[in-house]
């Protein structure tokens, strides 16, 4: 049984592994000449109900990749504005941790190789076909694409390519499977009425800063610096992807974090002004390099799909990370790519698909996301489980905890307990 994952990001890489467990032969392919996306530039994670949802993960045996972001920290427990007990990994060496351990796994892992094409009859996939001319056949498939890209996206709703880590002028643009196969894609909406929003930040080069920021930085995780009130923004706040990161205190203080670079929790940052604040004199940005103007324009490629992960109208098409849905986050995309990845085998099985119960944070997740774009037709709430609409959902449910035993249990008496490490057949 063959499985192929289009796209190579977290929710792709969790795919992989929960398909893997249960059995089936699994490739990935990816445009870029990296996994994990826009892992490379995140950093961020069991921040608030994060914590929550990976451990939950965790418990029903989809951890792999929490694990190794715990693993690879370089701050544990950590508070930042309106967050807590974060863990920032580092971004430098995460991919080739996460690449040698899905190879390691026996997943077939191909990088430069862009999915440009699909093969349909009636309602079902028979094969992918890739930018060098190669066809693909495969028995089921799971798009983790995302949503950003291409270039003329990020030209049309935001301030213009900005040569982001997804590098679409060097690798090629993102293909939508979904479009593809005749479905017609959700776009996000911000408050305004622009589709898409602006990823929520930026990198800086440690070296740039100066030496007691960058000693401080390096020993707590954190910095915060205040930004001169002339140059304070707070229409920017509705901009960003990120609506946990949407407080006034992000839009008058610097707020920098340790992720290996100094990571700017803001989507782009004139540099002039930037260098007015002390400290940052000789600053510069890593990546993306036009830090100055704009950053990648996400959620403008979205799915249907049942709470199984499946695509709507496709009998073997499965999504996972923002292509399912208006997710933020790392987290969000191993939930959502456990769950496709698992029930993606089950189908070629003819087993009935794991749909988590709403009970948990994640089951909640897809369901609620699910019901408020489907029911009430509502294209601007993003969702995650560290913030914002979502996060306070969590907490007036209960189902928001940082009690690991208490998890386990709650995940154990659904009978969930490891399902997803489980072989199936």
């Amino acid at each position: 049984m063959k499985v192929i994952i289009i796209g190579g990001g977290w929710a792709g890489c969790a795919a992989s592994i929960t398909a893997k467990k249960a059995g089936a032969e699994v490739h990935i392919y990816e445009k870029t000449d990296m996994l994990l996306g826009l892992g490379n530039v995140g950093g961020i994670m069991r921040n608030n109900g994060r914590f929550t949802a990976s451990e939950e993960l965790i418990a029903m045996g989809a951890g792999d990749l929490i694990s190794l972001a715990d693993k690879n920290a370089t701050h544990t427990n950590i508070d930042f504005p309106n967050h807590k007990h974060a863990t920032f990994y580092n971004v430098n060496t995460m991919e080739s941790l996460v690449r040698e351990y899905l190879e390691n796994k026996g997943v077939n892992v191909h990088t430069t190789k862009r999915v440009v094409d699909i093969e349909k009859s009636n309602n079902k996939i028979k094969g992918i076909y890739l930018h060098d001319g190669d066809f693909v056949d495969g028995d089921v498939f799971i798009e983790t694409t995302g949503s950003t890209g291409p270039m003329g996206n990020c030209l049309k709703y935001g301030n213009g390519c900005c040569m982001c880590v997804l590098r679409c002028p060097a690798f090629g643009p993102r293909v939508s499977i979904t479009k593809k196969a005749g479905l017609e894609d959700i776009m996000c909406q911000r408050e305004n009425g622009k589709f898409g929003a602006f990823s929520g930040s930026c990198k800086l080069a440690k070296e740039s800063l100066s030496e007691e920021i960058r000693n401080e930085l390096n020993n707590k995780g954190v910095v915060i610096l205040k930004i001169p009130e002339k140059d304070i923004n707070l229409d920017k706040l509705n901009d960003k992807v990120c609506q946990q990161y949407a407080f006034k205190e992000f839009a008058e203080n610097i707020i920098l974090l340790d992720t290996g670079h100094a990571k700017l929790m803001t989507p782009y940052y004139d540099l002039k002004k930037l260098r007015n604040v002390k400290g940052l004199e000789n600053v510069r940005f890593v990546d993306p390099y036009a830090g100055s103007k704009g950053n990648s324009i996400r959620y403008l490629s979205s799915a249907r799909r049942d709470n199984s992960m499946k695509v709507l109208d496709i009998d073997n098409l499965f999504c996972a990370g923002e292509k399912s849905g208006f997710f933020i986050g790392h987290t969000e995309a191993i939930a959502t790519g456990s769950i496709a990845g698992h029930n993606a085998v089950r189908f070629l099985y003819n087993m009935n698909p794991v749909v988590l119960p709403e009970e948990t944070a994640i089951g909640n997740l897809i369901s609620y996301a699910n019901y408020m774009l489907n029911v009430k037709k509502d294209y601007k709430t993003r969702y995650t489980f560290a913030g914002s609409v979502y996060f306070e959902r969590m907490q007036e449910l209960g189902i928001y905890s940082i009690d690991k035993n208490k998890i386990r249990e709650k995940i154990k008496s659904f009978g969930l307990e490891d399902i997803f490490s489980k072989k199936l057949i």
